[in-house]
């Protein structure tokens, strides 16, 4: 594939008419559409589709790194840059084995994408567009979190992990592994909670989650949870828990106090939030269901054969 001419064809027909003529500031979801070569923008406030982003074939995770949109292609060892607020693909990158799940630091720029088949962690600048640094870390790196102040990751070697490895990440484009532990159980998601101190572990066997002390990494709390796998989001103090196998969305105190379930679609396994949205695809019905920030749910619709990943943005 000409990539030159991959990125002015999709830029040319990234979002339909109407979805040029929105105001400022509108927030949206990107919403992997596995099957059909396409990221589905969805306007969050009233559910209505106004657009599509081309990309290449099965685009399967999504996360917001500053003013762009990294999306992993795994079977194909790719990813796809989008900017944000208009869009429109900036930068098609090759040459990963197979890239996982995306961190964004803090900074806006820089990212940490896992390469499960090269058992690495690697650093891209999003902005230009370029791999910056690689790490070693562990065969399957798959599920990884970054503390608030950007200086660690924990990454998940594995769906049923039998190791977490922390990367410290000082030198932004030079990540480096430090440690290793065995969680509890196998493990699948990790996520750091915001203000540093705690570290979110799902599980990929059982039902149960546990909490860490994020700089000490002991073990603070075994919660009872919904079947596995469980996967998080964070806001402030809460916690949000999807299992896409119960059909359930936990809302947790950080400290592990549990506030609400709700009912979400079977199959909505990945979770993310933004400006007091929470949205979770349906990886087997191409589902989107969102929520308010207390975990009440807004809306669900069908948006394609198959979403595996979503993330906020907001369109200019």
């Amino acid at each position: 594939m000409d990539r030159r001419a991959f990125i002015a064809g999709a830029a040319s027909l990234v979002v339909a008419p109407r979805a040029l003529a929105l105001g400022s500031g509108r927030e949206v979801a990107l919403v992997t559409a596995d099957e059909e070569a396409r990221l589905v923008a969805v306007e969050l406030s009233s559910g209505r589709v106004h657009g599509y982003v081309r990309t290449l074939p099965k685009p399967r995770s999504i996360e917001a790194v500053g003013p762009m949109a990294v999306v992993a292609h795994s079977e194909l060892g790719a990813l796809t840059l989008v900017r944000g607020s208009t869009l429109r693909v900036e930068h098609v990158l090759h040459g990963f084995g197979e890239p996982r799940y995306t961190a964004g630091h803090p900074d806006g720029r820089h990212a940490y994408v896992t390469d499960a088949k090269r058992g690495e962690v690697v650093a891209l600048d999003v902005l230009r567009g370029r791999v910056v640094g690689r790490a070693s870390v562990g065969r399957l790196a798959r599920h990884l979190t970054i503390d608030p102040s950007g200086r660690r990751l924990w990454v998940a070697l594995g769906a049923k992990a039998e190791q977490i490895v922390v990367v410290d990440i000082t030198r932004r484009d030079r990540p480096r592994l430090v440690r290793r532990f065995r969680p509890p159980f196998l493990a699948h998601d990790v996520g750091w909670a915001p203000g540093g101190k705690r570290v979110w572990v799902s599980s990929g066997d059982r039902n149960e989650v546990a909490i860490y002390a994020a700089r000490s990494g002991r073990l603070l709390r075994r919660l009872a949870a919904d079947k596995p796998p469980q996967h998080f989001t964070f806001r402030n103090e809460l916690v949000y828990v999807a299992s896409g196998e119960s059909g359930t969305l936990r809302v947790h105190r950080v400290d592990g106090r549990r506030l609400r379930t709700t009912a979400i679609p079977d199959d909505s396994y990945n979770v993310q939030q933004a400006h007091g949205w929470v949205v979770t695809p349906g990886l087997g019905r191409g589902t989107l269901c969102v929520l308010d920030r207390e975990g009440r749910r807004r809306w669900t619709k069908t948006i394609a054969l198959s979403s595996h990943d979503a993330c906020i943005v907001t369109v200019s």
